[in-house]
């Protein structure tokens, strides 16, 4: 019987969102991040089969070297920058994917932008250690939201700015302004958008180009009062700078959704760092999105077996 594992089920949830007995194969479903290389590949063996829950495990040349049974691995998403391709394909691994919604994460970003607006997490702890209006929230309308990516994500979140009554502006290194103007926005330079954005949300692809986009001297551009949200990946900023800033107070908060090293170590001086809302990557995890992702797995490998993958990524 086929062996099939899925990786970094952290909610015990994979299970209910398709039909994994039609596949008749022994699955088994993990629900912790498995760090070390060497556990892993004991977790591993004997699987033909693994499931990759987006960017959550990385399977670098080291990793699959040492996994001689695997021939199919799945990733939920169309992209995964987590797995070494080209060895993939040396060791005859076939790598499948799947769809993926576009809005969760452009609403997650929505949130963590009210929530730094209205200082929702904190006021939600001082009432509740008996202490009542102990802060003044921003309204949205008329305040400044600028856009790094203007892509899936990045227009749907200058969409819904937009819907606020936000003064939306937007930026990236091959932006035009017509391409900016069919969602509500207005294209500027980097520096403009930094100097002048109350909130700045970032949604550009992590890069050559891009990696530390948002550094020391970025954030020092950006007004006192102003927020940085990211969703995105954490390559874009200099996290140590961002500590930094938040410390200081150069910038007035931040809301982070993804990290260095996930699960986040405890070291990690984000954690630390006052004036921050910090969730753990919660931008995909929503109900739609994983009955879209372990559906098409089930089928991805269903396919595979039958001798003809389908969803094969490049």
């Amino acid at each position: 019987m086929t062996r099939v594992v899925v990786l970094d089920d952290y909610q015990q949830v994979a299970r209910t969102y398709a039909d994994w007995d039609a596949l008749g194969c022994d699955v088994t479903f993990v629900d912790h991040h498995v760090r070390d290389v060497g556990a892993l590949a004991e977790l591993l063996s004997g699987a033909a089969v693994v499931v990759a829950m987006r960017e959550r495990t990385a399977f670098s040349r080291e990793v699959l070297a040492q996994l001689p049974d695997l021939r199919l691995l799945v990733t939920t998403g169309a992209k995964n920058a987590a797995i070494d391709m080209a060895a993939a394909a040396e060791q005859g691994v076939i790598v499948c994917g799947t769809d993926s919604l576009p809005h969760p994460t452009a609403e997650h970003a929505l949130a963590l932008i009210l929530s730094l607006a209205r200082q929702i997490p904190q006021q939600d702890r001082s009432l509740r250690e008996g202490r009542w209006q102990t802060s003044v929230g921003v309204a949205l309308s008329g305040e400044r939201l600028g856009v790094m990516g203007l892509g899936r994500l990045g227009s749907r979140v200058a969409q819904l700015g937009a819907a606020f009554g936000m003064d939306v502006v937007a930026w990236s290194p091959n932006l035009t302004p017509e391409r900016a103007v069919e969602v509500g926005a207005a294209a500027v330079s980097k520096e403009e958008l930094l100097a002048t954005s109350r909130f700045v949300t970032l949604h550009l692809k992590l890069g050559d180009r891009s990696r530390g986009v948002i550094g020391q001297a970025d954030l020092r551009r950006m007004r006192a009062d102003a927020y940085l949200i990211n969703t995105s990946r954490s390559g874009l900023v200099d996290q140590n700078a961002l500590a930094e800033a938040l410390q200081t107070g150069d910038i007035a908060g931040a809301a982070v959704d993804v990290y260095d090293d996930e699960p986040i170590p405890s070291d990690d001086p984000l954690l630390a760092a006052p004036r921050t809302i910090l969730t753990p990557h919660l931008g995909y995890v929503v109900e739609q999105g994983y009955a879209v992702y372990f559906t098409q797995v089930v089928e991805d490998i269903a396919a595979f077996l039958d001798g003809a993958p389908v969803r094969v990524l490049a």
